[in-house]
């Protein structure tokens, strides 16, 4: 394995004229979608560990999303077409005689996500959910049967997975303001704020400007007049943690498409654009890391749903990240990392066919060399554990 420490030399991206981060929130369609195949595997996992002591091989990371038909009101409206939501992918569904009742754990796993992340949405009467979850091809499955015997997973892809750190002040922003808006206790004391919520970050020079899509749920708004209010109870608290994060001016807008004169403002049945405005689909949401961010590395890798045990699209995303906060924590020299890593189809998947770390510091990158490398191989031994964090909530994808 080649892990090579070199200079990051570009101009820091917060000290750029400007920078863009978005983050979709957790009732976004493409978020949903995430979440659902995320939720599958970890249910899947958790099924083939306890039935055979290992985790069988499995990617469910396709699936659609598409919008219903609804006619929100002040008060409360109806949904005239429920959402659907296909569930598609690959799974192993019998193994030694013993069946594996894949379908059965989409659909309940699905239901149990919906009604325990979206506070406004029926489950049984909003959504209608389809299962499309094939067996795996044979070769890929023989990949992967492979490791059983060997005791070392082999890589089923050959990919790469990138990461950065530290967040800047922008990225803390906005990942930080839709995890307050969408945050239990909040809903609790306003149901109103609809869980499909997406804040676009944008600095120009020292400014900072905030545009929230935030969908209302109906029937805890009574009229425009008590739209307009709460909307702006949505525009403070944004305010409130966007100072916990930044010493630069901050500007919010909340819902900038509204028409308040004519009463055509941005309420929902559910509090999701995915009962009528929006569908969705695994990959087209946040990274790894929960944010989209054009000006940082990203890869297009689909992480959610895929098996976490031997797809280095998913396990060398997370370690990448891993990799870069580690480095800049444990190495006070070092003010920022980027890392990159790629593997090899077939080859261990703790065996890298290399490893870039480029770090930004005034010091010669040669001197980090050995420190960096402990972090690496740290990180690499730690892959093997990273699927129970995922079953166990530690770690997300999006």
């Amino acid at each position: 394995m080649n892990v090579r420490v070199t200079p990051l030399d570009t101009q820091p991206v917060n000290q750029q004229e400007i920078e863009i981060v978005e983050r979709k929130g957790l009732g976004h369609p493409d978020t949903i979608c995430d979440a659902l195949a995320e939720k599958l595997s970890a249910e899947l996992c958790k099924f083939y560990y306890d039935k055979f002591g290992f985790v069988l091989h499995h990617n469910v990371d396709k699936n659609l999303l598409v919008g219903g038909s609804a006619l929100p009101k002040f008060g409360g409206g109806e949904i005239k077409e429920p959402i659907e939501i296909f569930l598609s992918g690959r799974a192993i569904k019998e193994y030694k005689g013993v069946k594996v009742p894949v379908d059965e754990l989409a659909v309940e796993s699905a239901k149990e996500w919906l009604k325990e992340n979206i506070h406004a949405i029926d489950p049984e009467k909003h959504v209608r959910i389809h299962t499309y979850i094939r067996p795996g091809s044979v070769d890929l499955v023989d990949i992967y049967m492979r490791q059983l015997k060997e005791g070392l997973p082999l890589s089923n892809d050959t990919s790469f997975g990138v990461g950065y750190a530290p967040f800047d002040d922008l990225e803390n922003v906005v990942y930080h303001v839709e995890k307050k808006l969408n945050d239990k206790e909040f809903k609790k004391v306003h149901p109103e704020v609809g869980e499909d919520i997406k804040v676009m970050g944008v600095r120009l020079g020292e400014k900072i400007k905030i545009t929230i899509a935030c969908a209302f749920v109906d029937r805890f708004v009574k009229d425009v007049d008590d739209y307009v209010e709460k909307k702006e109870n949505v525009k403070r608290t944004a305010l409130d943690v966007a100072k916990r994060f930044t010493t630069r001016e901050v500007e919010v807008d909340i819902n900038t498409g509204d028409d308040v004169e004519n009463a055509n403002v941005y309420i929902t049945v559910t509090g999701t654009s995915a009962e009528a405005g929006d569908d969705g689909e695994v990959g087209r949401g946040n990274r790894v890391n929960g944010l989209i961010t054009p000006y940082r590395p990203m890869s297009l890798e689909a992480a959610a749903g895929k098996n976490p045990i031997t797809h280095v699209g998913k396990l060398y995303n997370i370690t990448a990240n891993e990799i870069a906060r580690e480095v800049v924590k444990e190495i006070p020299e070092i003010e920022e990392a980027y890392v990159y890593m790629v593997s090899q189809i077939g080859k261990p998947v703790n065996q890298p066919l290399a490893v870039d770390v480029k770090v930004r510091s005034s010091q010669p990158t040669e001197a980090f060399q050995p420190k960096v490398e402990v972090i690496v191989n740290e990180k690499l031994s730690e892959m093997k554990d990273i699927w129970k964090k995922l079953v166990n909530g530690e770690i997300t994808v999006y």
